[in-house]
């Protein structure tokens, strides 16, 4: 395994973002981390520039963890654990690289003379509410450490552990702009059973949105990725984003799927042993490199707005959903969450090419 002259999460050069001696593998024996391997680290830098030449639509992140226990089959992020030498698919899901000093290392950098307060996205290369945050919980201090400096920040999550941390969530809000957003890109149980096996159901995930929303942080949906020929039916389509609506989102965003190297050997693999009749369908569409046809992004993009004005939601606009609304107070027996459950910025216009 190569730990130096690495890159960062979003692709963009680095140094050394942490040494060979200050690394702890560990293995836990408990069933929700079986098989599971944990590179503990301390990094040397974890707020990240993302290069210019990035789709994005921000300029710096934080990112916790790499790799991801959600094991979505079609992760654009799978490709940076070939940095690490390590492999792009099973590795990917089952090869986590914890930095356990983010919240101090992130609170040291946000107090540099250096640091000029801008907007930090997370969740933008892997979870940081996956199921490896249940056990280290480096949230609570990146958010106490934000709301310190009252620095503006997003969240983009399939976790539904982000309900642990709504209060922190809440005072975040009140001394500086947020935007949380969840990610949904179907509901079909089948369909995520086997594109999402290590994620929160569609529906709870749902949940986790009115929950959000009922306690005062406003929540959009992205729903991506919207699948070719297994989720862009408009009878799929619709039905997603009707339960979209239902849950209280103040948005939803669609994204079709997109296939980088890395992502796309994995998900062609998965594709052969689920849907072989559609290998041939998807490399025609994905002909042209990673992302489908402009033709077939606005049809998606069309419809789902379409449906979404039916439902009484529409797309992102900047600052729809930054800072949390006054709410009442939750009951005193209430449980907001605290399971150690799996997903990645909000803020995101039509299209974006994040997942």
């Amino acid at each position: 395994m190569r730990w130096d002259n690495l890159t960062d999460g979003d692709g963009a050069a680095a140094p050394a973002l942490f040494a060979a001696d200050a690394v702890t593998t560990r293995t836990f024996d408990t069933p929700e981390f079986r098989g599971i391997t944990f590179h503990e680290i301390r990094a040397r830098s974890i707020v990240n520039r993302v290069p210019g030449a990035s789709r994005m639509p921000f300029e710096w992140t934080v990112n916790p963890y790499r790799g991801c226990t959600h094991a979505c089959v079609y992760c654009f992020a799978r490709k940076t654990h070939s940095y690490l030498d390590l492999d792009t698919g099973l590795g990917f899901d089952t090869q986590i690289v914890v930095k356990v000093n983010a919240p101090e290392l992130l609170r040291r950098e946000l107090a540099s003379g250096r640091w000029r307060g801008e907007h930090i996205a997370m969740g933008t290369n892997v979870d940081c509410y996956q199921r490896a945050e249940g056990r280290y919980r480096l949230m609570p201090g990146i958010l106490t450490a934000l709301t310190e400096r009252a620095n503006p920040f997003s969240i983009l999550t399939k976790g539904t552990l982000i309900l642990r941390d709504l209060e922190l969530l809440r005072r975040a809000s009140r001394v500086t702009d947020i935007g949380v957003s969840v990610s949904v890109g179907f509901t079909d149980p089948e369909l995520w059973r086997t594109v999402e096996p290590g994620t929160p159901s569609p529906q709870r995930r749902l949940e986790a949105v009115r929950t959000l929303a009922d306690h005062g942080i406003p929540c959009g949906v992205l729903m991506a990725p919207v699948i070719p020929f297994l989720g862009d039916s408009p009878e799929r389509l619709r039905a997603t984003v009707r339960a979209i609506a239902a849950a209280g989102a103040t948005s939803v965003t669609p994204l079709v799927l997109h296939l980088r190297p890395g992502a796309r050997e994995w998900f062609t693999a998965w594709l052969a042993r689920h849907h072989p009749h559609l290998l041939r369908r998807y490399e025609a569409l994905y002909a042209g490199g990673s992302y489908a046809p402009r033709w077939y992004q606005r049809r998606i993009t069309g419809m789902v707005h379409e449906f979404a004005d039916e439902y009484g939601i529409g797309p992102y606009r900047a600052g729809a959903h930054r800072g949390a609304r006054e709410a009442p107070p939750a009951p005193a027996d209430a449980d907001p969450g605290t399971g150690a459950e799996s997903g990645s910025a909000a803020g995101v216009p039509d299209q974006l090419t994040l997942l």
